[in-house]
């Protein structure tokens, strides 16, 4: 049963991201290995995917790996892609019956063959499903994303295919590896840090931030739905005045 008690469902973010951090750190104040608190941390991802499905969020981006995370000790990184390989693999059926559509952001070539076949195996046959968009963040950076679209958009100007004066907004964020997808209203991150860590830089200009001091392995689904209800008791202006909104 939905829990409607604690967020009004009728006032949900409409695409959700988040920051998953404190896997390693949480590990290590359990005196046990970092990709322990990796694997935990799996758990925690499918707590928050099945509460995201069951209250109608329609998009959820999960930071899971960064661009820069492949500079991490190569243990870590194997461990790190197996993990994901497991889950990916283990979660079709659950994506199959929910209707959850996975989706992915980030230089894909970058990963292993076997974890990139597995993951755009999972990506094709979930295509079709239109519940829950998950979108996971892979060998992703913000600024990565930014210059290759700008070299794609650049290339359209020098061959005459679009005007340097035809460039918006609008155009920009349509070269974006999210281009199919509304711009997060929420960010979330876990782990006590204050910062962006180069995710998703151009999207969340107008996003609601939240942070939280706890680790992402025991995120789970009350502290979700906590950060949900701190989202709507936000006034969200952008740009505008309170009294311009108020007046509409």
């Amino acid at each position: 049963m939905v829990p409607t008690t604690v967020v009004d469902v009728k006032r949900l973010p409409q695409h959700v991201a988040i920051i998953m951090d404190g896997n390693g750190r949480w590990a290590k104040s359990k005196k046990k290995p970092r990709l322990f608190g990796h694997k935990v941390g799996a758990d925690s991802v499918r707590d928050i995917v099945e509460i995201a499905r069951k209250i109608d969020i329609k998009v959820l981006t999960l930071y899971a790996f960064s661009s820069e995370n492949w500079d991490r000790p190569v243990q870590e990184v194997s461990g790190l892609m197996s993990i994901l390989k497991r889950y990916l693999e283990s979660e079709l059926p659950r994506m199959l019956n929910n209707g959850i559509r996975l989706m992915s952001i980030g230089d894909r070539n970058r990963l292993p063959d076997g974890v990139r076949k597995t993951l755009e195996n999972v990506i094709d046959k979930t295509s079709g499903n239109s519940e829950l968009i998950l979108n996971l963040a892979l060998s992703y950076g913000g600024r990565d994303e930014i210059v290759r679209a700008m070299k794609n958009l650049s290339r359209e100007c020098v061959a005459g295919k679009r005007s340097v004066e035809s460039i918006t907004s609008e155009v920009v964020s349509s070269y974006l590896d999210t281009a199919d997808l509304p711009d997060p209203d929420l960010l979330i991150r876990t782990g006590g840090e204050f910062r962006l860590s180069n995710f998703m830089l151009w999207q969340v200009s107008y996003a609601e931030v939240y942070f939280t001091d706890i680790m992402w392995p025991e995120f789970r689904k009350d502290e979700f739905l906590g950060a949900l209800s701190e989202f709507q008791s936000r006034e969200r202006r952008f740009g505008r005045t309170g009294d311009q909104l108020h007046s509409e």
